[in-house]
């Protein structure tokens, strides 16, 4: 009976201190390891906001592989404008949302 009240003890261990919800979720993400998972759902959600509304109504699909961002487009000539602007493309996505979350994009 020691034995479990020890274990229960271990396990019912709180924070006594306030969280702000923030740092909660935060913690949240990295105990359930998702918090790559979560930021290229905001890199995807962000998407119209960053290009534009003339480059995001010409996309047709986005996308992550690993690090590996997708960007699937439906005009011959703005794939190969953003192919030309890859660079600045790519470093303002890792400056907003970290190198570890876009690693590469690839426009197909």
């Amino acid at each position: 009976m020691l034995y479990l009240c020890a274990m229960a003890s271990q396990y019912n261990k709180r924070n006594k201190g306030t969280t702000s919800l923030g740092d909660a979720i935060k913690d949240l993400l990295n105990t359930y390891r998702i918090q790559g998972k979560y930021s290229q759902v905001e890199v995807l959600s962000s998407w119209d906001e960053l290009m534009g509304k003339p480059i995001a109504s010409r996309t047709n699909k986005l996308f992550f592989k690993n690090d590996v961002l997708f960007v699937e487009l439906n005009s011959a000539a703005l794939r190969h404008e953003l192919k030309m602007n890859k660079s600045k493309i790519l470093s303002k996505l890792q400056d907003k949302f970290g190198k570890t979350v876009v690693g590469e994009i690839v426009f197909i």
